[in-house]
């Protein structure tokens, strides 16, 4: 049975950092909040409190439901929101509860009047922010102190007109075609966030998942063939295919070299492999320090504003997060060995669980994280991992999943993400994440109200690919009991640069979960099964191929009890214009031409 670590919330790591500051604090008893109560409407659209000050943490949330009691303090209030019915079509509640120090944590969970969890932030975010339908109804606001350092906190409810929502593209939606992995495969259900690359040289596509490596490759009217190339002592990796905390797998396109690494403590057990999974050879691993959760692996060209490779002119990057800080390595000899691991950010900036790292054609390094502040953002570097800068979007709030950033051969940078009120949306940045533009809800268009797993690529300056698993039910995705959506795999294109997006399903005929989908680590029960990501990439062509794991196999595909599956799956684009102008498509039977010039 795969043991995977807990996700720890942003700062709960931190709360180890922090704990001498917490028995430095003043031990004062919570103050209730003042007012207890309050209400907005259209004419009091604000409602604010304060509570406090905080001195005894409340650390229950990390191995399940959040008790409250005497040595477990909480503090709630009582709001009522009155509004007229369908003021949820242009309006939301906005909850934000914040704080002075910022090294302090607090945690908000909102209740409906039967006591059941609607919505919770428990991140690193300061503020904390929940955002939902802005319907009549009587909640309460509870405020845990996870980490409070005597601190106190200031709460703000507030109905806010939602964003304007774009018109979809008046492109063709790109068509997709679904093939999982044969039985034949030992790890076939065992794919949990995966990794996908594809060897521009061979064609190959390389998929990732647990401690196994397979191999795709596809005739020419799209039927794929799959094949075992893990790495292990008998094709070269001594270290492969033992233990995996987390998986990840980078392919170099440009020299078709693949890297499978898996997370052992404070370093990584990593190999690359040259002929897609025939041979392997063994490397350092990893940076040191090196980080001991959530590691990320990726490449590219070196900038010319840094120092440069000493054999090999491909960098390639191991990023993970630490007890305080998140720190990136750069290899400069093709990922063999590593430099010394450089932080990021520190967790009074942002959480310490970050998303994939990403390199521009120029050589600029990204890794996004889920909550900086207020916000979601991405530390940028322009010097080959040598100083970083962090860059917010300033339009999006903190979400629960992993965000992803997709570069374009300009160096257009794509930023997806899973926004507080669990919404899918986008924004473009052309000045390497200095401003961001036409930030926008993709699943609007077919009422997609939660997703998870946000995944980008690019290809022309003007094109990318959002995908994510989304459905169109709303409320808390995570409460196993009560939540009953189904979830598809969801494709969104873009051909103007970001201004418009064409939303696509792409498995529906297929639900890829049915019932609830838990990000919250080893705390959660059945519904943990997809873990943490999925990812997308492009062949040479410019065609989009998403890596995923169909979680809901069997009599739960055509209607029956979810079964918790974890099956390796590609989606393959089979039609449509790809994200490489020369060869969009012109669809012939099954297969797909560059047209006639």
């Amino acid at each position: 049975m795969r043991l995977h670590p807990v996700r720890l919330k942003s700062r709960s790591v931190a709360v180890l950092a922090v704990s001498a500051l917490a028995v430095a604090a003043a031990v004062v008893p919570a103050v209730a909040a003042t007012p207890g109560s309050g209400s907005v409407s259209e004419t009091t659209p604000t409602a604010t409190w304060t509570a406090g000050p905080f001195g005894v943490p409340n650390v229950t949330g990390q191995t399940g439901e959040v008790t409250c009691g005497a040595a477990t303090p909480c503090d709630d209030y009582a709001l009522n929101v009155n509004v007229p019915a369908g003021y949820d079509a242009d309006h939301s509640l906005r909850v934000d509860v914040a704080w002075a120090n910022s090294a302090a944590d607090f945690d908000i969970y909102v209740l409906d009047a039967s006591g059941a969890v609607v919505s919770s932030a428990a991140s690193s975010s300061d503020p904390e922010t929940i955002l939902l339908p802005a319907v009549a109804s009587s909640y309460i606001v509870r405020v845990v102190p996870f980490a409070p350092l005597g601190e106190s906190i200031t709460g703000t409810a507030k109905l806010v007109t939602n964003p304007a929502v774009p018109a979809p593209s008046t492109a063709p939606a790109p068509g997709f075609r679904n093939d999982a992995a044969p039985e034949s495969l030992g790890d076939a259900h065992n794919a949990g966030e995966p990794s996908i690359g594809v060897n521009w040289t061979t064609g190959a596509a390389m998929y990732q998942a647990y401690t196994s490596t397979f191999k795709v490759t596809y005739d020419s009217a799209g039927s794929p063939t799959w094949s075992d190339k893990s790495a292990m002592a008998t094709n070269g990796c001594p270290q492969g295919s033992t233990t995996s905390l987390d998986p990840i797998l980078y392919t170099d396109r440009a020299t078709g070299r693949t890297f499978e690494s898996q997370l052992a403590g404070k370093t990584a057990l990593t190999c690359f492999t040259d002929d897609d999974g025939s041979t392997w050879n063994p490397t350092s691993g990893s940076g040191i320090n090196s980080g001991v959760d959530h590691q990320t692996l990726g490449g590219g060209a070196f900038s010319a504003d840094g120092i440069g490779g000493v054999t090999s002119d491909r960098a390639v990057y191991y990023c993970s997060q630490d007890i305080a800080d998140a720190s990136c390595a750069v290899s400069r000899d093709g990922g063999t060995t590593y430099g010394p691991a450089v932080p990021m950010y520190s967790l009074l900036d942002c959480g310490g669980l970050h998303g994939h790292v990403k390199v521009a054609p120029d050589g600029t390094v990204y890794v996004p994280n889920k909550g900086c502040g207020g916000n979601q953002g991405v530390a940028v570097s322009s010097d080959n991992g040598a100083t970083w800068d962090l860059q917010k979007v300033p339009t999006s709030t903190p979400g629960d999943s992993d965000p992803s950033v997709g570069l374009a051969s300009d160096g257009t940078a794509y930023f997806g993400y899973q926004n507080s009120d669990g919404t899918a949306r986008i924004a473009v940045s052309h000045d390497k994440g200095a401003t961001w533009v036409n930030d926008q809800n993709v699943g609007a268009q077919l009422g997609v109200k939660n997703v998870v797993f946000p995944a980008v690529v690019a290809g022309d300056a003007n094109r990318a690919a959002f995908t994510f698993l989304g459905t169109t039910t709303g409320g808390n995705y995570q409460d196993q009991a009560n939540f009953h959506g189904v979830w598809h795999l969801y494709v969104a294109t873009t051909y103007d640069g970001g201004v418009s997006w064409v939303t696509t399903d792409a498995t529906p005929n297929d639900a890829v979960q049915r019932g609830s989908i838990c990000t919250g680590g080893t705390t959660c029960g059945d519904d943990r099964n997809l873990l943490d990501f999925m990812d997308v990439t492009i062949d040479k062509q410019g065609r989009v191929l998403v890596g995923y794991a169909d979680g809901c196999t069997g009599a739960c595909a055509s209607g029956g009890v979810e079964n918790y599956d974890a099956l390796a799956t590609i989606a393959r684009q089979s039609s449509g214009s790809t994200l490489f102008g020369a060869y969009d498509a012109v669809v012939t039977g099954k297969h797909v031409k560059k047209p006639r010039k």
